[in-house]
């Protein structure tokens, strides 16, 4: 789906190629071979040569325009490399939680998309609106919310707003993802009904459980082993940064598990 304003050539460009490529040999054999192929009356002195001159020009300029419905092409390959490393890249929930929105969106799609779904970015509602992915799969069609919140809860009504245009589009499911967490309402709303939620820490095992393993990257487990474990809950910490304070630019370990948990050790 075309986002507000989009211009043609960034739509091409934010599908896969081969859409640019089956576009412009549409495009072609329809300027080409089948507009001038359209029938009129020939024998009227006035339609008749008005027609041939126009199905002459456009007849000529059909391989010009179908070379330039293929320029978006290498845009196209460069953003599916770009998701590609935008999910290779990640080391966990906190880098996670550094990107922005868009990229939020971006780096769920890809995601599924490794789990075999084809995956439509609507781009309908900016930071915080809409139907943000939309999957197919088997010939259903399942509905995404991203909600990149860091530590606010994703409340019930963005659960109830999924439902409702699930309903309304009859998908045969639905997911909202989020690297915060979910209210108890909304956890019991979604219960029993074709909405998975996901919050940080499974959007980071989904994330993990489709990465390339022979990336160039520290494994998560060497982090995790050599990590100390919460002081108040003892799950596994994680290294962060300090952004304000007396100490701000300094790391320290802090609980994997915040904002549930606030636990913090300094590193020696």
């Amino acid at each position: 789906m075309a986002r507000k304003n989009e211009s043609l050539f960034e739509l091409l460009a934010s599908c896969p190629w081969w859409v640019s490529v089956t576009f412009s040999a549409f495009v072609f054999v329809l300027m080409r071979y089948l507009f001038p192929a359209i029938p009129i009356r020939e024998h009227d002195p006035i339609v008749g040569p008005i027609f041939k001159s126009i199905a002459h020009g456009v007849y000529m300029v059909a391989p010009l325009v179908a070379f330039l419905l293929l320029l978006p092409i290498p845009f196209s390959l460069f953003n599916t490399w770009q998701r590609k490393q935008t999910l290779e890249n990640q080391m966990g929930l906190e880098s996670i939680r550094e990107l922005d929105w868009k990229t939020f969106e971006q780096l769920a799609g890809e995601a599924f998309r490794r789990q075999g779904y084809s995956v439509t970015e609507t781009g309908q509602g900016g930071a915080d609106g809409g139907i943000d992915l939309v999957l197919r799969k088997d010939s259903e069609v399942f509905l995404v919310q991203c909600k990149q919140w860091r530590a606010c809860k994703v409340s019930v009504n963005i659960v109830r707003e999924l439902y409702g245009v699930m309903a309304a589009k009859d998908a045969a499911g639905g997911f909202v993802i989020t690297s915060g967490r979910f209210t108890e309402d909304a956890k019991a709303f979604a219960s029993g009904r074709n909405i998975e939620l996901i919050d940080g820490s499974r959007l980071e095992q989904m994330v993990a459980s489709v990465q390339n393993p022979t990336q160039s990257r520290e494994p998560a487990g060497a982090v995790a082993s050599s990590a100390p474990a919460c002081p108040k809950c003892n799950s596994t910490m994680v290294k962060r940064t300090a952004r304000q304070g007396a100490n701000a630019g300094g790391q320290f370990w802090g609980c994997s598990r915040y904002p549930d948990c606030k636990g913090i050790r300094p590193i020696s």
